[in-house]
């Protein structure tokens, strides 16, 4: 099977062990947004094609071999993968640059080497994590973490392999089996991925992977078929509910990361020397298509001139060009009708009463003729009502909004449907401590931004999601706990 990203791949589905076409023979294509050119032609999946790969998933798990296996032997094979990821590196960073758009220097030292990490924490976490046991006279009571089953994971296109393996790796670490459905603009490394799993020795059948759309295609048995034990899905919150919906007839379990509009706030005692370039990083940095993106600035009125001086003087610095290009600080957005929506709120924000002080148009040229390029792109004049500053734009798009004392720059904040993540500068400890405690969002930054430690919950309120998933977590929403009570003998 062709890999090279020189030419175009057939990328077919992965189930039991197999590589096969969809059951109607249907393809579509997928193509590097650079500059159009064909990547790969893809199996279209069907329905029948979902229920196949969930039926390859139910038998693998209850015939045993990899659920009843000792968690210490799960290990060593995600290690392998983990250290086969780590050889194949620069090849799946170049599929992930060419797939999604994502720089190289993102791919190559960020999120790829994310993804082997993801495998051995959840290998050596199922070792490490506490259990309970209570004694209690003649009576021993402890908890039980078998495996829940048959794992739906569907995954989105702005971080593909590394959003992936965020699910598979505590999915397999726990001792459950898999069905993985990438998103359909980004399916090369998904399948790559799968290649070098079962070349490192991950048995047929632990996962399975199908490519397609959602609704009815290849995605309803995955979010339907009651032989499913648990839905672990990453994308919009429209599509979100639609999968707690189709979950709730058989009370599925799902655990659900729906989106953003974070707050970025700089207070005046900030250090701006660090508050500046961080929030370029968390508006622009991932080409604005990053769900945790600080895509609401709120600048203290006191600094907010000297702030947005420095701000909008930085922003056309960045570079935004062929993500192949290690000098390239954005590449280009996901697909055409992504970048119509996102110069479509531009456009709405100028509607408002807002106004564009850099950016706003699409880039032309010769560089950027067959891409999707949109520039870094800043919006003052508008406050917190306005739709621009409360739906979620998943562009290069920044809003700025002044605020004058704290209690106000939390009401602003959370004033959002949304409650995913926040971004705090300021040198005041103590204000840092209250304001951390009463924002309404899964993680909260202070004084830096996109840090991880993967024993921490990770999850959004409000429409931003449903459940948390990382060390502990993870690992109550992939088993079922049991409790287990004796009675000793005397």
């Amino acid at each position: 099977m062709t890999t090279s990203p020189s030419s175009p791949i057939d990328v077919k589905h992965l189930i039991g062990g197999d590589w096969k076409s969809a059951s109607d023979g249907a393809t579509f294509e997928t193509r590097d947004p650079h500059d159009g050119a064909l990547l790969g032609t893809v199996a279209r999946g069907t329905a029948d094609d979902g229920a196949e790969a969930i039926t390859a998933a139910r038998r693998t798990f209850d015939e045993g071999g990899w659920s009843q296996m000792a968690p210490k032997e799960r290990a060593k094979i995600l290690h392998q993968v983990a250290d086969a990821v780590d050889a194949h590196r620069e090849e799946l960073a170049m599929l992930e640059t060419r797939d999604g758009g994502k720089t190289i220097t993102q791919s190559l030292h960020a999120e790829i080497p994310r993804v082997a990490h993801n495998l051995r924490f959840f290998a050596d976490y199922v070792s490490m994590a506490a259990n309970e046991a209570y004694p209690d006279g003649d009576l021993l009571s402890y908890v039980l973490y078998p495996p829940a089953g048959v794992v739906s994971a569907i995954s989105p296109w702005n971080a593909p392999l590394m959003l992936a393996t965020w699910k598979i790796a505590p999915a397999l670490a726990f001792g459950n089996t898999v069905v993985l459905k990438p998103a359909p603009q980004t399916p090369l490394t998904a399948n790559r991925f799968a290649e070098i799993a079962l070349e490192a020795g991950l048995p047929p059948g632990v996962l399975n992977v199908v490519h397609g759309f959602g609704g009815e295609a290849v995605a309803g048995p995955l979010t339907s078929d009651p032989r499913v034990d648990r839905i672990t899905f990453t994308g919009s919150s429209a599509t979100g509910v639609k999968i707690l919906q189709a979950a709730a007839a058989n009370h599925t379990p799902v655990s659900a990361e729906m989106g953003g509009k974070s707050a970025n706030i700089v207070f005046d005692d900030a250090d701006l020397d660090v508050a500046v370039p961080m929030s370029l990083r968390a508006i622009f940095g991932g080409n604005g298509q990053v769900c945790l993106s600080g895509t609401r600035l709120l600048v203290q009125n006191s600094i907010r001139e000297e702030f947005l001086e420095r701000f909008t003087e930085e922003a056309p610095k960045l570079v935004v060009g062929d993500p192949k290009e290690a000098s390239s600080f954005m590449g280009p957005l996901i697909e055409q009708r992504h970048l119509e929506k996102v110069h479509g709120y531009v456009e709405l924000a100028q509607e408002e009463g807002g106004k564009v002080i850099t950016g706003g148009e699409r880039l032309t040229g010769d560089a950027y003729a067959n891409g999707f390029y949109y520039p870094p792109t800043i919006i003052t004049g508008l406050d917190n009502t306005s739709r621009t500053a409360r739906e979620e734009i998943f562009g290069p798009v920044e809003t700025v909004i002044g605020f004058d004392t704290e209690e106000e720059a939390l009401r602003i904040t959370n004033d959002s449907p949304y409650g995913l993540a926040g971004i705090l500068f300021t040198e005041n400890l103590n204000r840092a401590h209250r304001l951390a405690a009463r924002w309404k969002a899964g993680t909260v930054w202070i004084n830096t931004f996109f840090e991880r430690d993967l024993r921490l919950p990770f999850g959004g309120e409000g429409i931003s999601g449903l459940g948390r998933e990382g060390g502990q977590y993870s690992r109550e929403f992939f088993t079922e706990p049991r409790a287990v009570t004796i009675r000793l003998r005397k």
